[in-house]
């Protein structure tokens, strides 16, 4: 039977291969709707529950409201879950996880957010691109690889629009998943049309031009001694990060004293109490990295505005609101690079870079990505210098551990090296099948080989809850 003309162009198109990346695509476009519409929503609320709406001691009570209300809504709705737990399954079986936490997650986070909260939409909004693509998935009756692919793609898409950066993006959703760097190397092309593609929709539906969120004067000139910057601001942030990661562990054990509708209250009564020593401890920190960018600020407002950013967002984190932690981490390292930069006189610009990545990587682990991230906004002149304080604080953080979901692809937490803990290895399943050829053999001498499978987990780890409380990310 002759085949019609452009049958060949139809096959190609229609390919398995080309399904899936199809499905990438569509990932990419739901995820930048999604965010469109959650950013819109989360405008909206905060005009109506932000801190300018209202006088501070009114504002106290509001946050307080909010607190019950988000202590009310998980207890009717369920668990709101998290980046951790997302992480987990990413790595247990591609990413399958229960898209009706979303039912919590996102009025949670709203108007948690949306009230003030010292924790960004970063996390949420991620979990919630991210179930987009595992969701997809699902329906197309995916392997673990694809399922997988699709759930990093939606990550990415949506780190993509809160940061207005693709490329670092991509790589930051790749990287959050490890402690030493990505080993999804199959799931970097499409994280990275993902992002372009949630992120050219995202611009597209609200009008706005190709720029990052922050934006930052011109540096000068790299000189030697901007690289020693960058040693000083990774020793800075790898302890911001230790103590940020530890603080957090001690407020989680103190509010598991009360009881979990209690908590939520408790955390938004003392965001606002915060509130009254310094504004900085309000919100999430996005305007005012730009503001700290933009104005020269004395060195003793910068602490300050460091250490409530600190505690509000330990706490809040602590206290069961769900938000991310990526942005409060890059404005605390931007006002301590500021103070850097006035005390020993250099570029505040390239000092502020520095803190920014340094504070991130300390406990997310993203060199390459938080990297790019912030050279995408403050130059790429400035790659040298913030690199160099990506990998010392990642070094000087090796043993410490925010997220716990944090693993090798193998599925292996290997916690004897990092944190002191312990953790038995995987015991593969073996054949003794002669029609199975070892993967390497050893000289002339043919060994069993293992079925086990690449990304092979320690059982049981699909469904089990993270051992972090609150949010991550």
């Amino acid at each position: 039977m002759r085949s019609f003309p452009g049958r060949g162009l139809v096959d190609t198109t229609f390919s398995a291969r080309n399904r899936f990346w199809q499905l990438v695509l569509l990932v990419g476009v739901a995820s930048g709707l999604t965010g469109a519409l959650y950013i819109a929503v989360l405008k909206g609320l905060t005009k109506l529950l932000g801190a300018d709406a209202w006088s501070d001691p009114a504002h106290l009570v509001v946050l307080g409201a909010v607190g019950l209300a988000i202590g009310l809504l998980t207890l009717v709705l369920g668990n709101p879950g998290d980046v951790e737990l997302l992480v987990n399954n990413i790595h247990v079986n591609g990413g399958r996880s229960d898209i009706r936490d979303l039912r919590s997650l996102i009025p949670v986070s709203l108007l948690g957010i949306a009230a003030g909260s010292a924790i960004g939409p970063e996390a949420p909004l991620v979990q919630t691109t991210g179930s987009i693509g595992n969701w997809v998935a699902i329906r197309r009756n995916l392997g673990v690889v694809d399922s997988r692919s699709l759930t990093i793609t939606g990550m990415a898409a949506g780190f993509a629009l809160l940061f207005g950066a693709p490329l670092g993006s991509a790589i930051f959703a790749l990287e959050i998943l490890h402690r030493r760097g990505l080993e999804y190397y199959e799931a970097l092309l499409p994280a990275a049309l993902g992002a372009l593609t949630g992120y050219a929709l995202y611009i597209g539906v609200n009008r706005i031009g190709l720029h990052p969120i922050w934006q930052f004067p011109e540096p000068h000139d790299l000189r030697a001694i901007d690289l020693l910057v960058g040693i000083a601001a990774g020793v800075i942030g790898a302890v911001v990060a230790s103590a940020f990661t530890y603080f957090v562990r001690l407020e989680q054990r103190v509010f598991r004293l009360l009881p979990p509708a209690v908590r939520p209250v408790v955390g938004g009564l003392a965001l606002g109490g915060l509130a009254f020593a310094s504004p900085y401890a309000l919100t999430f920190g996005e305007g005012q990295i730009q503001h700290v960018a933009s104005f020269r600020l004395a060195v003793g407002t910068l602490l300050l505005a460091a250490l409530v950013k600190f505690v509000a967002s330990s706490t809040i984190i602590s206290a069961g609101w769900r938000g991310g932690f990526i942005i409060p981490l890059f404005f605390m390292g931007a006002v301590l690079g500021g103070a850097l930069a006035r005390i020993v006189h250099v570029d505040p610009v390239i000092a502020m870079a520095a803190g920014m990545v340094a504070c991130n990587v300390g406990v997310t682990k993203t060199p390459y990505g938080s990297t790019l991230v912030v050279a995408e906004m403050a130059g790429m002149r400035l790659i040298p210098s913030t690199f160099l304080a990506a990998l010392v604080a990642l070094f000087l953080t090796s043993r410490v551990s925010m997220i716990h979901a944090q693993r090798t692809r193998q599925g292996v937490f290997d916690e004897a090296t990092l944190d002191g803990a312990g953790a038995p290895p995987v015991t593969p399943e073996v054949t003794t099948d002669p029609s199975v050829v070892p993967a390497n053999p050893p000289h002339g001498s043919p060994e069993p080989r293992t079925t086990a499978p690449l990304d092979a987990a320690r059982p049981g780890r699909a469904t089990s809850k993270p051992r972090t409380e609150g949010s991550t990310g």
